[in-house]
């Protein structure tokens, strides 16, 4: 037996133990089955306490061999103070149950009511169907309530699934950028790691070239032997070509300038275009055109004067993988 059927016909005026026993003679198959059994034995009184008195007065009458006058007529008077129905004491009318008083008070605004020994005749066919409509009604209202309620909560239900998305988009957004921070700090850290790796190579280089202007200069007693315009004429030279600037062309069609020492090697100029290349980060061979060479590993440690390239010269890059093809 369901409890929601039960409170809505409480609701409806029927006393608990009407809906309960109208719900299971009609086999709890719903309020409106219910509703139409109540309307067609509304004429059943529900027992009372007064009642149950009353009915044991004949067993106590049948059990006294001897009633005199007094006795009947206390158990008439008795008899005849039973409340047979509900009287609207501003207009008379007479009221089988409480839902037609609860409907009489609603519509005429009658607020008076007692008990009654009249009794109410039976409702007539247009009276019950008066009164299955008036219920029918509120059933009806009550569906489109419990329907309202009902459109409301999905609406409440939608709201909170709508911010509990917005929610999780907005956490996904702060990690994606939790992440990509992480991602271009840890960019920038190896960038600074190239830096100082480039700087060391540098420094390396200029150590040899420190070490080489000193050897030079532990030999310049020997070089001003010799006769002092080809001296002069020499250092001239090395004078002029103390650097080289070198154009890099790279796979991609764009190119590369940067000046380079005389003496530093091929390799540092590898470094230059793995550091600050825009074509990829594939494998790749250094080569000049004219003439056409193709440097070889053993070719990285040597100057670039050494290789002919100052006081300039164009360098080209060239994918490893096309040249193996």
């Amino acid at each position: 037996m369901s409890s929601s059927d039960i409170n809505m016909l409480v609701d409806m005026g029927f006393s608990l133990s009407k809906a309960e026993k109208a719900l299971e003679i009609t086999g709890n198959k719903g309020v409106v089955p219910a509703m139409e059994w109540l309307l067609a034995h509304t004429d059943e009184a529900e027992p009372t306490p007064e009642q149950s008195v009353v009915e044991n007065v004949p067993l106590s009458v049948a059990q006294t061999p001897v009633q005199d006058d007094s006795t009947s007529a206390t158990s008439e008077i008795s008899s005849t103070e039973v409340a047979k129905s509900i009287k609207c004491n501003i207009c008379g009318k007479l009221f089988k149950s409480n839902l037609e008083v609860e409907f009489h008070a609603t519509k005429s605004g009658h607020d008076r009511f007692s008990e009654s020994t009249e009794e109410k005749k039976p409702l007539t066919e247009d009276e019950k169907k008066e009164q299955l409509r008036i219920l029918t009604e509120k059933l009806k209202q009550k569906n489109k309530e419990k329907a309202e309620q009902e459109r409301m909560d999905t609406i409440v239900r939608e709201k909170n699934r709508i911010r509990a998305g917005k929610e999780m988009a907005e956490a996904r957004k702060k990690w994606e950028e939790l992440e990509t921070k992480k991602m271009l700090e840890q960019r920038r850290h190896e960038k600074e790691q190239e830096k100082l790796a480039r700087e060391r190579v540098k420094a390396q280089i200029e150590a040899d070239r420190a070490a080489r202007r000193a050897k030079a200069g532990d030999e310049q007693p020997v070089i001003k032997q010799t006769p002092p315009e080809p001296s002069s004429s020499t250092t001239h030279t090395k004078k002029n070509y103390s650097e080289t600037r070198l154009q890099i062309r790279l796979t991609n069609g764009t190119s590369l300038t940067q000046t380079f020492g005389s003496k530093e090697q091929l390799s540092a100029v590898r470094l230059f275009v793995e550091m600050n290349r825009t074509d990829g980060s594939g494998p790749f061979n250094l080569m000049t055109s004219f003439p056409k060479k193709i440097f070889t590993k053993d070719d990285y440690d040597t100057p670039l004067d050494v290789l002919g390239l100052v006081p300039s010269s164009v360098i080209i890059v060239k994918s490893a993988v096309q040249e193996s093809a």
